[in-house]
This record gives C-alpha cells, structure tokens and sequence, in this order.
C-alpha cells in the first residue's frame, strides 16, 4: 500500500470504529482486525502503519467525530506530510477541501471532561490517561520467581511485587514460559490492587466480580495455592474461561459461582460472614483503561455512569454481607472519577457505621479521599482507585 492508501484505510476503519461507538457495537481492535481479514494484500508494515493511524486520531478527538475523514483531518491539521497525502490519487483521500468539517480536539466528550476535572484530573494528568501503555506482566509465584526466572527479553523490573514491564507488541504470549503458565499479561496497577487484598495462605477469599480471573490467579498465587477461593461473576462467558487458566497456572483452590443479577446474595449464602477478605474489583466506567481502549470514552454515557454508581454501592453493600467479623473489604474499580472511588467509599461508610477504612500499604498511588489512587501520569499504571475496608470485630 503507498502512504496514501494507508490514510484511506485508516479512515475507512475510523468510520467502522465511529459507527460501533454509536451502536455499541464490537471493540475498535477487533473491528481492526476484522477489516484487515478481507484485504490480504495489506502487508505486515501496511496492518502496523493503518493501525498507528487510526489509533492516533482516536486519541486526538474529543467529541465522536462525524466521520473517519474529519477524525483524520484533525492530525493533518498539525502534521503537514500527512495532508499532502489527501492528493486524489488512485486509492488516496480525496483532497481537502475549503471548511470541510475537522474533528474537535480534546481527552474526552466535555461532560465527560468535566467529570474528570471534578475528580482532580485536569490538564497533562488528564492526557496521560490516553498514552500507550506498556505491557507488563506478573510472574507466577506458583511456577517461578522474578529473580530467577529466564525470559527471551527480560524486562524492567516495576513496583510490583512480581511485576516486569516489556515495550508494547512483545509477543510473550508465543513463549514457552506463557505457555507453561509461568507469566501473566497484567498491568503493575491490577497487581497492586490484588496486594492491597493481602490475601494469606489458609484463608477464605472470595473475588466477587472475578470476570476472567485475572486477579483470582494473583490471588491464588499469594495463597500459595492453600485455602478456599472463591471467583463469582454474572457473566457465564467470562468466567468460563477462568478454569483452563487456572489450570495452566497451577492453581487448584478455586471454586467458580454464576451468579444472577439480582439474586447474588442466594448464590452466596454458604458464605454469609465467612469470608477472611472479599475483594470487589466493580463493573466501572473504564476510565483508567483508556491507554487500551480509547474509542470507549465515546461510548460512555451520563446515564451508563450512573449505572455503575448504583451497581457499585450494591455490590459493596454485598460484599459486607461475606466479610467475617475482624475481616477485610478491598474495593477495587478501574475508574478514576470520584464518583465511582473516593465518594463510593464515603457513602458505603455512612450506610456501615461498622466498617472503618484503612489506607492501602503500597509502593505506588495518591491518597484520594479513603483510599489511594493510581494514574498513568503519577505511577505510570492504568489507572485504579483502591480502598481497603475492614469489619469491626
């Protein structure tokens, strides 16, 4: 493909990316992927320049654009290699035309901006939220050790326990030790909010909205794989994937649960004030994954946030139900509004006058309101806001 017929293709992929926005249709990557699957002459190089392309203008807009064209006509507007490339040619953007509609620059749709500067999230800490992000890893405590183990590209050794960061595209899920269930992908922030648990050998644990099970297997490996762990979700999909990855990594301790909205508590009932820790990893708006996902800025809705609010505070109202007498709460979501951490806590409190917050012992984060918060532009993590809750006994 010539440079121009990238930008064509990056437009053609933006207008299928703008329209699932819209529709709540299938993730950027995959449509990404799909729309490459029928065009086999696109070489490796051509897949990785259409990619960088459409990923940048994603991140550049603001507002949902109208089109792919005017998503791509806001990055032409400061790069000027690129608008010589709008020429007309064969398989080329048409060229541009007097006020042809440009999309509107910014970190997020304005309410949502606003929501992010009530949260304190204002100015470069507000854009971090839209870098690249690494890839890390969490070695697997079960099968290996951080200090020992031998990996075809080593890493950088990061704040987590077992963590290690390698740049973007390193393809770990190829090699030996993936497959042996020696290494995980997960972010330096998920490990840490899986420490804040503290989870011990020998104990109950109980991770309430486990999805897939990444954080369970963190878990597992802190419990040295002795003791009772219990992974929950509502989502069959999801959480039927957590069993062959378990077994990959050599976990045996967890007991899986389906639960159905609304009727969790029935699922649980063999649990009631049993459980040594629960962690609550929330369904959340997402924020903090923008570096993965940043078309979902423009999926997210003011009604949608409420949603979670409301999901949220139920689930910890659940979750207190689980917790032993003398026993932990963690409550995890992969947001950084207020409204979804800091002030979920404050009114969990006010409901519990029998819980009392304590600050979360780790090697990262910032205080914010009960609990601590981990950004990209302070920790260099998605960002997370994690709080540590206990029961008086």
């Amino acid at each position: 493909m010539t440079p121009a017929a990238r930008v064509q293709a990056a437009i053609e992929v933006l207008d299928l990316v703008i329209a699932a926005a819209r529709d709540n249709g299938a993730p950027a990557d995959r449509l990404i992927s799909d729309w490459f699957k029928s065009r086999r002459f696109a070489g490796s190089g051509d897949r990785r320049a259409v990619r960088e392309l459409a990923y940048a203008a994603i991140r550049a807009c603001g507002e949902i654009p109208e089109s792919g064209r005017a998503a791509m006509l806001l990055l032409a507007q400061d790069d000027a290699a690129l608008a010589t490339l709008f020429d007309g040619s064969r398989h080329a953007p048409a060229p541009i035309a007097p006020d042809e509609p440009v999309a509107q620059p910014g970190v997020a749709p304005a309410w949502l901006e606003q929501a992010l500067a009530d949260s304190g999230l204002v100015g470069a800490e507000a854009a971090a939220l839209l870098d690249r992000a690494p890839l890390d890893l969490r070695i697997n405590t079960l099968k290996a050790d951080r200090a020992t183990i031998e990996l075809p590209s080593p890493g950088e050794a990061t704040v987590a326990a077992q963590g290690l960061r390698l740049p973007f595209g390193t393809p770990v899920e190829q090699w030996d030790a993936y497959k042996a269930g020696r290494i995980e992908v997960q972010d330096t922030g998920s490990q840490l909010t899986c420490e804040a648990l503290a989870a011990q050998p020998g104990e109950t644990v109980i991770d309430l909205c486990a999805g897939a099970g990444g954080k369970t297997l963190a878990l597992a490996a802190a419990m040295a794989n002795r003791g009772r762990l219990i992974a929950s979700d509502a989502d069959r999909a999801r959480l039927s994937r957590l069993m062959p990855r378990a077994e990959r990594a050599g976990v045996s301790i967890v007991e899986t649960v389906l639960l159905d909205t609304g009727r969790e508590a029935e699922a649980l009932a063999a649990w009631q004030a049993k459980a040594d820790a629960v962690l609550v990893d929330a369904p959340c708006s997402g924020v903090g994954t923008w570096r993965r996902n940043p078309e979902a800025r423009w999926r997210l809705t003011e009604k949608q946030l409420a949603r979670y609010v409301a999901l949220q505070a139920r689930l910890l109202d659940l979750a207190a139900t689980l917790v032993r007498p003398g026993g932990r709460l963690v409550y995890v979501t992969c947001s950084l509004l207020d409204r979804e951490g800091a002030g979920q806590v404050d009114a969990f409190l006010a409901r519990h006058g029998e819980w009392q917050a304590t600050v979360p012992m780790l090697p990262a984060g910032q205080m914010r309101g009960e609990g601590l918060r981990l950004s990209p532009f302070h920790d260099g993590t998605d960002g997370f806001f994690v709080a540590i809750l206990t029961r008086s006994c």
